[in-house]
């Protein structure tokens, strides 16, 4: 069985609560691979640097922004995340008519840290990736074991102002702007006859593939996915059960909107199994540019059993280490090749502890449901603060410089008790 799920969501006014726009993912993932949250701030790169992405290099951009990344800790790119001018990405694996070149190139998750460090606005962000993708191309195992799991990628990008589907098929794209409303994605090609930006050659490719025949009206769904595997079948059903969630609040969506969407288990959208979501980020933007934007992560899985912690972008933040996993280096079995021969411990410490807790949950219902009930308070305390920050701003950034590290540590504290 291969992962086959992960669910991406966006809401901007008029469909939020407030001049807000509210973005989130579960990132699902192998049941025993670790996610860290981690943080890079801004920096100024040599002329002809070069950055080592997952398995190449590429050149390094003059300037790259501050970003907070949520990542499986073997790999150099993220799941998802945001940056400091407020742009925020996710990415899905999708497979479609056109094989996926197992060649390493950048993965996915590389174009989501990439569009991150190198765009101030979600349509930058659509430049950037499509850029590299046209000059590195996409490609490589996406899973730390020998396996040969690859795919396609789609991403959903979004800032203060709008947000864009992009989805690609190897080299070729297609992208969707998102101006009002709510939109959201799965494991297929959901964009459909509304293209607002494409690859020049993408159509003609289609059409010489036998796909479309150049007369009927181009969808890009219906062109380049194909619909008889169960893998797809699951996401078409998480894609609809997801519009529906969304619509149920429609014109009120809030953070506390998006967790409780993505802790649904009915759904499929919080994934259990082999399979599950090892990770979850909700953001809170505002439209005043004045404001800062909030965003939530747990750096544990399943968010039903997890607290969102949140973290907002001011000067001299340090690396988050309780949610960062022990770094290997050169020795690191993924750089080495022939690659993933050996798994080291990638547990970080806030995963070691959340691990004894979980397994409280499983096997003690009175003690489980006092841990998830204190879990809860910590979140709706932290998320009330930042209420405050999200309607005046903040007066005094010293304040918040430690936020998400600090609620981590609440968090820790928390878990002695048990």
């Amino acid at each position: 069985m291969l992962p086959s799920s992960c669910d991406t969501f966006v809401a901007l006014p008029p469909s939020t609560a407030g001049q807000r726009v509210i973005f989130g993912k579960n990132s699902d993932r192998p049941c025993d691979e670790v996610q860290e949250v981690v943080y890079f701030p801004a920096a100024d790169h040599q002329e002809g640097e070069k950055v080592e992405c997952t398995y190449i290099k590429i050149e390094q951009a003059s300037h790259t922004y501050a970003v907070v990344l949520s990542r499986p800790a073997w790999l150099w790119g993220a799941e998802m995340g945001a940056n400091e001018h407020q742009v925020c990405i996710g990415n899905e694996a999708v497979w479609g008519r056109q094989e996926v070149d197992d060649q390493e190139a950048l993965l996915g998750m590389d174009l989501v840290r990439l569009g991150l460090e190198r765009a101030d606005t979600a349509q930058k962000a659509v430049d950037v990736i499509v850029e590299l993708l046209e000059r590195y191309g996409q490609g490589g195992n996406c899973m730390e074991d020998q396996s040969g799991f690859t795919y396609h990628n789609s991403f959903l990008i979004s800032d203060r102002t709008e947000a864009w589907v992009l989805e690609t098929s190897g080299k070729y794209w297609a992208a969707e702007r998102v101006e009002e409303g709510y939109r959201n994605i799965s494991n297929q090609y959901s964009i459909t006859t509304k293209i607002d930006r494409e690859h020049p050659e993408m159509r003609e490719y289609a059409r010489s593939q036998g796909w479309w025949d150049g007369k009927a009206e181009f969808n890009f769904a219906g062109v380049y996915s194909y619909t008889n595997t169960a893998r797809i079948e699951a996401s078409g059903s998480r894609y609809c059960e997801g519009r529906k969630l969304l619509k149920k609040s429609e014109g009120h969506i809030t953070a506390e909107t998006m967790m409780e969407i993505l802790r649904d288990k009915e759904s499929g959208i919080n994934m259990e199994g082999m399979f599950m979501t090892t990770g979850s980020m909700v953001s809170a933007i505002p439209r005043d540019p004045g404001l800062p934007g909030v965003h939530y992560f747990t750096a544990t899985p399943d968010p039903e059993r997890s607290v969102f912690k949140p973290f907002i972008f001011v000067m001299d933040i340090k690396q988050l280490k309780m949610t960062c996993s022990p770094s290997f280096g050169a020795d690191d079995p993924v750089k080495k090749t022939p690659r993933f021969k050996s798994k080291p411990d990638r547990k970080h410490p806030l995963f070691l502890k959340h691990e004894v807790v979980a397994a409280i949950i499983d096997s003690m219902k009175e003690r489980g449901n006092k841990v998830m009930q204190n879990m809860r308070e910590l979140e709706k305390k932290k998320m009330a603060e930042m209420e405050e920050y999200l309607n005046n701003g903040i007066a005094d950034p010293t304040m918040v410089v430690h936020l998400f590290s600090n609620t981590t540590k609440d968090e820790l504290e928390m878990y002695k008790q048990f």
